[in-house]
């Protein structure tokens, strides 16, 4: 049973290609398929919606970056639409920002689960406590919150012996 489960939606002056599950190279025969059969139904551009898509990995893009590179030459485009940060980010450190149109920033950021802010270097941290203020090196390296470090049980050598 493949993991990617393609939806073609034709419209009349596009089609989408609705994607859900894992885009791999297991899958991307089938995504092949779907690309070629999306381009067959309509001469507009083909819409890739990938918002339902858990996984990709570099076939399921390279796959995406051959079928734009096909349609280039008629004219058509296709473009991608729905890209979690995780997608996002692997189209860029691959190298294929340029060969791809994606919707929206290629940064990485993603609405649903934002990235905090970083903390201020200690020597901004310094600065905004004021002029003259002396502060201690514990202070200028604050430790997170016990609830963000994660909790690791360390085995002494007594516990190990015991094991032998």
């Amino acid at each position: 049973m493949p993991h990617l489960q393609v939806a073609l939606v034709p419209a009349p002056d596009q089609v989408v290609v609705r994607l859900t599950g894992d885009a791999d190279l297991s899958t991307v025969a089938r995504l092949n398929l779907a690309l070629e059969q999306a381009a067959g139904l309509s001469s507009g551009p083909v819409v890739v919606d990938v918002a339902g898509a858990r996984f990709w990995d570099c076939s399921g893009l390279h796959a995406l970056t051959l079928f734009t590179a096909t349609l280039a030459p008629a004219g058509r485009r296709c473009r991608v639409v729905g890209a979690p940060a995780a997608t996002r980010r692997l189209v860029r450190t691959a190298g294929l920002a340029d060969r791809l149109e994606l919707d929206g920033p290629l940064g990485g950021e993603d609405p649903v689960h934002p990235v905090p802010p970083a903390r201020p270097p200690a020597a901004e941290a310094v600065v905004a406590a004021g002029a003259g203020a002396r502060r201690s090196p514990v202070a200028t390296h604050p430790v997170r919150p016990t609830e963000e470090r994660p909790v690791r049980r360390c085995l002494r050598l007594p516990d190990l012996r015991r094991w032998r």
